[in-house]
């Protein structure tokens, strides 16, 4: 089998850095393709949590006067994961979130600091390092996108390119005027280049020149063809829709795995992972009983509990979930939260939590070890997203024998199976979903699965089916591998 060589770039990557599901794939997907022989080096911003856990540096490459300053390009490992580091501090020594300031706001530069970063991850795929020179170039969500317009734009021989869109809804839009500043040509700045509205979007410039674009889930890679999935680059994935293809995600099932995680106070499975039943029941009662001090919630095994985790905001439908939470107080049902966000949701609900103490519990923030216990202690975790691309936290529910409700919305429609009539589903239902996307419908699905919740041999046998889903990045990464081989044995013109 011939190794392939792929260089990939992010601007987070676990658990060196990270704010969302996009370093959770950039932290395995490497470690899950060295079993398909592919070799995997991936290009991050010497953001301070970086620079601070990289072990000792292989390689260096001094790069003066680099948009704006000195910086260099290490290479170093860190565990598992081989890593080219851009090491600039004037464009990346800045304590906190990677893309706001303290105020919450872009910071003022980031046009250059991802050009920057785009700049060298061309320059890697072009040859600057000869150790390392890669066969693809796999460019994630807009920080990185610009690589492949550097690429086309550069004399020689170029590697081949994928692009691939984790969320649609951030694009990197920027002034026309900083055309010059990021080193790009004034005839790259059309509708065939990096013109984008009459600003320059990042995004848009890699999804013109990949090679091949990726979305994080098969229904998501449908939805961004339509004009309102497509957030005003529809048309351009219409173009390319025989070169798009979506790939779902999968979970690190090493963090993620319900026998060994050291925040809960009971593994799931016995020695056999075909030793279900009394196991699950037994622990999974002892994680929910444990969640519930820790929130101060009313200790009532029979609650139904539900959980949320992750960003509160719009997209995530959880408005909607606001909307039903006199629902969810007056059907005797429990709710707890873990997310941070929009700042009306955030203190709408943690109204709602002082309002009802024993019924709701909203933690504003990130916690690990909570977020390790809500999945193992709640007994559904709650997606209404208006549009989620794949979604990791419903892989981890299934893993955690924790019940998905979601809307039927990208990924989400793709990785659960909806409890309706068996005959259907084919016995292999994994959770509840519902749509359109309203506060009704959604109220009409707490209700039902509140309902199945009760019926225990049937919510076991949801459960049961959840746990045996492959949740893992095996069948993920071997499509990644085939769709890296397919290109790399294209003749290169015929890939441009």
């Amino acid at each position: 089998m011939k190794s392939v060589r792929v260089l990939s770039v992010a601007s987070e990557i676990s658990p060196l850095i990270k704010t969302g599901g996009l370093a959770d794939v950039t932290g395995a997907l490497p470690i899950a393709l060295k079993p398909e022989g592919i070799e995997v080096r991936t290009l991050a911003p010497g953001y301070p949590s970086v620079m601070n856990s990289l072990g000792p540096v292989e390689g260096v490459l001094h790069l003066p006067h680099f948009f704006g300053g000195e910086a260099r390009l290490l290479w170093a490992t860190f565990c598992e994961l081989r890593l080219f580091v851009l090491d600039a501090p004037h464009l990346f020594a800045r304590a906190g979130n990677p893309y706001l300031t303290p105020d919450g706001v872009d910071w003022p530069d980031n046009a250059l600091r991802f050009a920057a970063l785009a700049r060298i991850a061309a320059d890697i795929g072009l040859g600057v390092v000869p150790s390392f020179v890669p066969d693809i170039v796999h460019a994630h969500d807009w920080h990185a996108a610009l690589a492949l317009a550097y690429l086309h734009y550069s004399n020689g021989r170029r590697p081949a390119t994928v692009m691939t869109v984790h969320n649609l809804a951030y694009q990197g839009v920027f002034p026309r005027e900083m055309l010059a500043a990021i080193g790009l040509p004034p005839e790259s700045f059309t509708i065939h280049g990096v013109e984008y509205y009459g600003k320059i979007g990042f995004l848009k410039a890699g999804l013109y020149f990949a090679d091949r674009i990726t979305t994080v889930s098969p229904t998501y890679a449908r939805e961004i063809l339509s004009d309102e999935g497509g957030m005003g680059l529809g048309g351009l994935l219409r173009e390319r829709s025989c070169d798009l293809s979506g790939i779902l995600n999968g979970v690190d099932t090493s963090i993620w795995d319900p026998a060994t995680d050291p925040h809960i106070p009971g593994c799931f499975y016995a020695d056999m992972p075909s030793c279900f039943e009394s196991d699950v029941l037994e622990n999974r009662a002892a994680n929910k009983a444990a969640l519930q001090r820790r929130l101060g919630l009313q200790p009532a095994p029979d609650a139904f509990l539900l959980g949320v985790l992750g960003r509160l905001s719009r997209q995530k439908g959880l408005d909607l979930l606001l909307e039903n939470l006199p629902t969810i107080v007056s059907e005797g049902m429990q709710l707890a939260v873990l997310g941070s966000g929009d700042r009306g949701l955030q203190y709408c609900y943690s109204a709602a939590a002082q309002a009802n103490p024993e019924r709701v519990s909203v933690s504003i923030g990130h916690d690990e070890g909570l977020a390790h216990l809500i999945q193992a202690g709640v007994d559904a975790l709650v997606m209404p997203s208006r549009f989620e691309p794949c979604g990791l936290t419903q892989l981890c529910a299934l893993r955690y024998g924790t019940v998905p409700i979601v809307s039927r919305v990208g990924g989400l429609e793709d990785t659960v199976v909806d409890a309706g009539d068996p005959a259907v589903t084919g016995g292999k239902q994994t959770g509840f979903k519902f749509g359109p996307v309203t506060a009704e419908n959604l109220a009409d699905v707490l209700k039902r699965a509140c309902a199945t919740f009760h019926d225990v041999a049937a919510w076991r046998r949801i459960q049961n089916n959840g746990m045996s889903t492959d949740v893992s990045w095996r069948n993920p990464a071997r499509r990644y591998a085939n769709l890296y081989r397919r290109l790399v044995e294209l003749p290169q013109e015929k890939v441009a």
